[in-house]
């Protein structure tokens, strides 16, 4: 009897080539999101219903999802971050979940850098204001000698650890899970605590996941600590940022910049107040979006979903 499974991610039918070559060994029903959009709990609600197994991206898999998906057996994520499924109803449904651990860390980590040059030379706005018919230069500042604090130390806060020291940027590191301190030494890292980083960190940047103890962790308090020459880095999710809070502190110059690839709300609305800033960078939650890492998380996710259900 065939097994009926659902595909949601975007990005996942660039590369679906490698996925049809595994899937053909199996037997298989399989339903596309030919959307191009992220799911809505109104259609996960529906599609879901009658599925063995799933490979899904950002999409909401609440437990109003889950309990509704009565055959559901298999949660394959497309990434790493779990804050779109219930993991308790899961569970408690006996529903297995993998996740494509070790595919994204690479891009997540070359688009943070990437975000450190952008904002500290503020290179977006310079080139629109070139193309605009401008010539004025904004003054930026070197990484070279700079601080750099990592706020979570795994996969991918590792992968920046390693690329900033390349960079002669000295490393502060805070993640109250991660106790190998000879891996954090023998990677030029210093381990210390959190108020120490806001403190002393020329750039702030955010790599951990999204639960009740990091939602808005970042806020008027945390900002406040920061220094005033500092930028604050989010390439995780949307939410660790009290986003009202970071527009007051840009605007009055509590600290000098914020470069994100993640928002509250994706896509945000266009008259949001934080767009309107000069010193405020958002890319389109595109970290893991590279030919190298699709193909990666495709092979990696499809793989984990025919393991969990044969």
């Amino acid at each position: 009897m065939k097994k009926k499974i659902l595909i949601t991610p975007k990005s996942f039918f660039r590369a679906k080539h490698i996925a049809d070559e595994i899937f053909s060994q199996y037997q298989l029903e399989i339903v596309e999101n030919n959307t191009g959009k992220t799911l809505t709990k109104e259609q996960m609600m529906e599609l879901c219903q009658d599925i063995d197994g799933i490979i899904v991206g950002v999409d909401p898999m609440d437990e109003d999802v889950l309990r509704n998906a009565k055959k559901l057996k298999a949660i394959s994520k497309y990434g790493v971050g779990l804050d779109n499924i219930d993991l308790k109803v899961a569970e408690e449904l006996g529903i297995k979940i993998r996740r494509a651990e070790g595919t994204n860390n690479r891009s997540v980590a070359e688009l943070t850098i990437g975000l450190f040059f952008a904002i500290s030379r503020s290179i977006p706005k310079a080139t629109y204001d070139v193309k605009e018919g401008g010539w004025d230069r904004t003054l930026g500042t070197e990484l070279f000698g700079k601080t750099v604090g990592i706020i979570g130390f795994g996969a991918i806060g590792r992968e920046v650890a390693k690329m900033a020291y390349g960079l002669n940027m000295k490393i502060l590191a805070y993640d109250p899970y991660f106790d190998d301190e000879e891996l954090a030494k023998s990677m030029n890292v210093t381990m210390t605590g959190i108020n120490e980083i806001l403190e002393n960190a020329d750039f702030v940047t955010l790599h951990l996941p999204l639960n009740e103890e990091t939602n808005k962790m970042i806020n008027k308090e945390t900002l406040g600590k920061m220094k005033k020459t500092a930028y604050l880095i989010n390439t995780a999710r949307g939410e660790l940022v009290d986003e009202d809070a970071l527009y007051d502190a840009l605007k009055s110059g509590i600290i000098a910049g914020a470069a994100q690839d993640v928002f509250s709300q994706e896509p945000p609305k266009k008259d949001h107040k934080l767009l309107t800033l000069d010193n405020f960078i958002l890319t389109p939650h595109m970290g893991a979006y590279t030919r190298e890492a699709t193909e990666r998380m495709v092979e990696t996710s499809v793989k984990n979903l025919m393991e969990m259900l044969f």
